[in-house]
């Protein structure tokens, strides 16, 4: 059997990928991996083979538009502007940013790119012949590779928010190149998602509508070798890790970097503290005495032991602490990432703070209820169970050896 991924321009939506390719290919299965340039590197040194023919969407830059829209509309929530679209930089005033005159100048180009990229899917595709296609939510070369050829595809979720979700979590991209009707196999829609991927445990069962559930069992996968083992906790003394992404200071601007919030409101509590950042957040974080600092340390490795974690609620953070059995709190600033917190707080295994209101006070109150808490830990506990009885990634690949291809439209 071929098995043919095609993955997005950004690393955490694609990595829950990695150990259903790694089973692929114990299994004496071949697979290749669709992917930008920027991802060739990270898909090699993850044991699968690249071909970087992908002309991915700036992620960064996407974010960055849709959050400059959301103020100009006055739905932002936060008490600064948005980062400039394409410099970064915090905006001081709305008018520094001509977003009219930017969609002139870069849409077409932009359009030029998305149909190319297409294009060189349904090129390989059609010249590798894959009896099964891959894809994570971003990358629709696969959905559209799939039907062209006419071969079962799978969506595979990178977290707990689905594929038929209501309002702003509706994250699948359109098709303003017209690429899927251009290829005659009608126009992209959710109804086309003939199978998702659900890493996640039942209780928090994401939406896919009428789409066919292939559960499977997280394997957490940061892209790199494991650490040096971090030194036990005092004895009585329980361990909190901080752990904080880069995406949200290049998406939401650097006050979205709660943490030396979360450093204040946790030097209250009883407890050692442990922080994951990367090494240019590392070198700008004021470290309180007593506090451990680890630039790109595996979270999966520093989970082991801890009583709580806390996070901006990205999906990989919850997917990983979901599997350590470990209960979270998420102070988040995106709709995504509030989502993730709620609903593992809907299951009871942690709690959400929404960043509009992540003061220390606010923070401190909700580490304490998690750690000291009824029940937060007996239901991660239960997660991470839940998590471990669904079918494995080598049990996966016989099921999707059996997938039926999808029922094309005509192309008269």
């Amino acid at each position: 059997m071929r098995v043919l991924f095609t993955v997005s321009a950004w690393p955490g939506h694609w990595y829950p990928m990695v150990p259903l390719g790694w089973a692929v290919q114990s299994a004496g299965h071949e697979a290749r991996v669709l992917c930008a340039p920027s991802q060739s590197a990270a898909v090699s040194a993850a044991g699968l083979v690249p071909v970087p023919v992908l002309d991915g969407l700036d992620m960064v830059l996407q974010s960055r538009l849709s959050h400059y829209r959301l103020a100009q509309s006055g739905r932002w929530p936060y008490p600064w502007l948005p980062p400039h679209p394409v410099t970064g930089e915090e905006l001081r005033d709305l008018a520094e940013f001509d977003f009219p005159a930017y969609r002139k100048a870069h849409r077409e180009a932009a359009l030029a790119a998305t149909a190319r990229s297409f294009d060189a899917a349904v090129d390989v595709a059609a010249s590798w012949r894959p009896d099964v296609v891959v894809h994570d939510r971003l990358s629709l070369e696969g959905l559209l590779v799939s039907r062209v050829l006419g071969v079962p595809a799978a969506l595979h979720l990178w977290g707990p928010v689905g594929t038929a979700e209501e309002g702003g979590l509706r994250l699948m991209p359109g098709d303003p190149t017209g690429s899927f009707p251009r290829y005659g196999v009608g126009e992209l829609s959710a109804d086309l998602v003939g199978h998702v991927i659900d890493p996640c445990p039942d209780a928090l069962r994401p939406p896919i509508g009428a789409a066919d559930r292939l559960p499977v069992r997280h394997v957490p996968y940061h892209g790199g070798a494991p650490a040096a083992p971090l030194a036990s906790p005092a004895p009585g003394r329980p361990r909190v890790c901080v752990v904080w992404g880069t995406s949200l200071t290049r998406m939401v601007g650097p006050r979205s970097f709660a943490v030396p919030t979360v450093l204040s409101a946790l030097s209250t509590v009883d407890v050692d503290v442990l922080v994951l950042v990367s090494r240019q957040d590392a070198d700008r974080l004021a470290v309180p005495d007593g506090v451990i600092v680890r630039a790109e340390y595996p979270l999966w490795q520093a989970l082991q032991g801890c009583a709580a974690v806390v996070h901006h609620g990205g999906a990989g953070c919850t997917m990983t602490a979901l599997a350590a059995g470990v209960p979270q709190l998420a102070v988040t600033y995106a709709e995504e990432q509030a989502a993730n917190g709620e609903r593992v707080a809907a299951a009871g295994a942690g709690r959400h703070v929404p960043g509009a209101v992540a003061d220390v006070a606010t923070i401190r109150d909700a580490g304490a209820a998690v750690l000291d808490g009824p029940g937060y830990g007996e239901a991660a506990a239960r997660l991470r169970a839940q998590l471990e009885s669904r079918p494995t990634p080598a049990e996966l690949v016989e099921r999707l050896a059996g997938l039926r291809a999808p029922l094309l439209p005509s192309r008269a």
